[in-house]
């Protein structure tokens, strides 16, 4: 009697256990979850922003060397994309990151940003309706420089030195940055600058007028 007791207590467990969808036999280990990317070869988040500006800087001087009209328009095609990526990261991203690093001390400064930031997008919605040949182009394209030259004057000078001073996580906003623009244009974003490069920008600061 005992014996059947036990065969039917077996029986009744394995009929329980298929019901649940369970089996008996212990089930392998959940592999873990890849770890995203490591984006150690990120630039920080300011030395990101430099570099934009000196790119576009490079390309306003270009225009000014420029003769024939498919130069000029390839130029400042290549100028409003790269402006509208970077507003778009600082927009999204940095500016975002540096209220809540700053708190009440940058509000005035971001602020400011944010409104030259819609200034210099109603100047390149104009542009990428004007051709070469209308007689206001190339006095559009220096106004767009100008306001550029202004707007990264007042980040570079005064935003960006209390960023240094405050809790802002310069590596880990370059990282954020880093990855949005690269969704963005489709090419990888270019590693740290030398530290020849970052010992010179820390010593002399960027130069009057530059981008």
């Amino acid at each position: 009697m005992a014996i059947r007791k036990k065969k039917r207590k077996a029986s009744r467990r394995a009929t329980l256990l298929k019901s649940n969808g369970r089996s008996s036999r212990r089930s392998p280990p959940l592999k873990k979850k890849r770890a995203m990317r490591s984006r150690s070869d990120a630039p920080a988040a300011i030395s990101l922003l430099k570099s934009d500006h000196r790119e576009v800087d490079a390309l306003f001087a270009q225009f000014e060397k420029a003769s024939g009209a498919a130069r000029k328009q390839t130029i400042v095609q290549k100028i409003c994309d790269a402006l509208t990526v970077h507003a778009t990261i600082e927009e999204d991203i940095f500016y975002p990151q540096a209220r809540d690093a700053l708190k009440r001390a940058g509000e005035d400064l971001l602020d400011e940003a944010e409104v030259e930031h819609e200034g210099i997008k109603w100047r390149i919605e104009l542009l990428k309706k004007m051709r070469p040949e209308d007689d206001l182009y190339d006095a559009e394209v220096k106004v767009l420089a100008e306001y550029v030259r202004h707007h990264v004057k007042e980040e570079e000078r005064k935003l960006f030195p209390r960023l240094y001073l405050s809790d802002f996580d310069n590596a880990g906003v370059g990282e954020q940055l880093a990855l949005k623009k690269e969704q963005m244009t489709g090419k990888a974003v270019k590693e740290k600058p030398s530290l020849i490069e970052r010992g010179i920008d820390a010593l002399v600061g960027p130069s009057p007028g530059t981008i």
